[in-house]
Order: structure tokens, then C-alpha cells, then sequence
């Protein structure tokens, strides 16, 4: 992608992030985030190869389908990415969002830089960068540790973005792709869920709000009111 494309993406997310109440160096709470923007988002169980889906109706009404199979962390990434869809990208139309196979058209392109920049700021990550390894010394896996949960990303796009910005070389990137994700969490002392799947049937938004009016204003029985309330699913654990 050429400078002058990415430095329009970054402006797109400077004022995104100013729109939605963000500094330009704060983590995103991703679940906060998408009931502040009324973003209705279900997560479920999808194939493999398919990370999520995003809608938009001509009332503005905004849906967000997530692959919950799928790790926390590239499904913080397919967040960020349907949000260049449904808040950025001039007449979006429904489409999946496949995993990366290398044939990404150039709207899909844009999606994945503007996650990349929305989850993971410059500023935000020089702040946490040890003074040494910012003035020339080699960014350290404690380092790499710290930022990914900071931002809860995936190691992958975090190494993605951190050689993106001049701060690790490709043959740094390469290295630390080979470092076992899992068993390098542990040892530094950090939780594994980031790099697990999660949410299963979880769902973000007024969903059922919107069920409760229709049935407290007579449009559903509570036959179909009931209905609604299983789709959301309660009883099944959260993870």
C-alpha cells in the first residue's frame, strides 16, 4: 500500500478515534466500544476459513457477525476491520470477511490497515517502549508481551505492525513468528485467553431491549418474546 493511502487511513482513524470519545494512544475495549456505537454483534461458531461479516440497512442499523472459534485476538482484529466497513468505507456491501489467504482486493487492504492503526497507535506504542530498545536496541519478547496484551492483538498482527513502523526488521519478524506463542505467555507470567477462542454465543447490543419494547407495546406475543430471549442464549458460559 503506498505512503500517501496509509497516511489517509490514519486520519480516518484519528477522527474515528476523537468521534467515539479516544485518545490517540489508549487501548480500545473493543465490547464497550461496540455498545457505545449500538453495533448489535453476535459471536458464533463459523468455519474455518470465515473470521466475520458486517451490515449496514439504509436506517443506519449496524450488524456485526464474529467467528468465536476463531482466537480473542484476531477476533479483536475482525472487529476493527468490519468497523472500516460499516463506519469508514463509502457504501459498504455485505461480504465475508475470509481469513488472510493473499488475494485480499484493495477495500479489504484498507480494512486490515485501519485495524491495525485503530488497535494498535504509533503513539501508543512508542509510550510503552523501553527508552533502549526505541534509540536502536532489539525490541524484546518481554516487550512484545506487554504491548500484544496491552492491546489485546494477536502476535502476528502485532509483529506485523510493529515491522510496519520501522521498529522490528523483517528478519525480527520472522524470528519471533517461530517463538511458541502459548508456552512464551507463560513463561513471562501472562494469562493465555488472548490467544484462545472465546465469546461463544455471547451477544453485543439492545438485542433484547428491543424485544422487551415490542412485547411491553403488544407487537409480539410472549410466545415470540420467549423466542428471542433463547436466541440470545444466557445460559451458555461466556468465556
Amino acid at each position: 500500500m503506498k505512503n500517501n493511502q496509509i497516511k489517509l487511513i490514519e486520519q480516518q482513524v484519528v477522527k474515528f478515534r476523537q468521534k467515539v470519545g479516544l485518545s490517540n494512544t489508549e487501548a480500545i475495549n473493543l465490547k464497550s466500544l461496540l455498545l457505545k456505537l449500538g453495533v448489535i454483534t453476535v459471536f458464533r461458531p463459523l468455519s474455518d476459513n470465515f473470521s466475520g461479516m458486517s451490515l449496514k440497512d439504509t436506517s443506519n442499523h449496524r450488524f456485526m457477525l464474529i467467528n468465536c472459534n476463531q482466537p480473542k485476538g484476531r477476533q479483536h482484529f475482525t472487529i476493527a476491520h468490519e468497523l472500516y466497513h460499516l463506519f469508514i468505507e463509502d457504501n459498504p456491501k455485505p461480504h465475508k470477511c475470509l481469513t488472510d489467504n493473499g488475494t485480499k482486493n484493495f477495500i479489504e487492504q484498507q480494512a486490515d490497515m485501519f485495524a491495525s492503526i485503530l488497535l494498535m497507535p504509533e503513539d501508543g506504542i512508542i509510550q510503552l517502549l523501553p527508552q533502549h530498545e526505541l534509540t536502536g536496541g532489539e525490541v524484546s519478547l518481554a516487550t512484545i508481551l506487554k504491548l500484544e496484551h496491552y492491546f489485546s492483538v494477536s502476535r502476528r498482527a502485532l509483529l506485523n505492525r510493529l515491522n510496519n513502523l520501522s521498529l522490528i526488521t523483517k528478519s525480527e519478524k520472522e524470528s519471533y513468528f517461530q517463538r511458541p506463542v502459548q508456552q512464551t505467555a507463560r513463561e513471562y507470567g501472562y494469562d493465555t485467553a488472548l490467544y484462545n477462542p472465546g465469546n461463544k454465543n455471547l451477544i453485543i447490543g439492545d438485542f433484547g431491549e428491543k424485544a422487551r419494547n415490542l412485547f411491553d407495546n403488544g407487537n409480539i406475543s410472549e410466545g415470540h418474546y420467549l423466542e428471542f430471549l433463547n436466541k440470545l442464549d444466557y445460559g451458555t458460559d461466556k468465556d
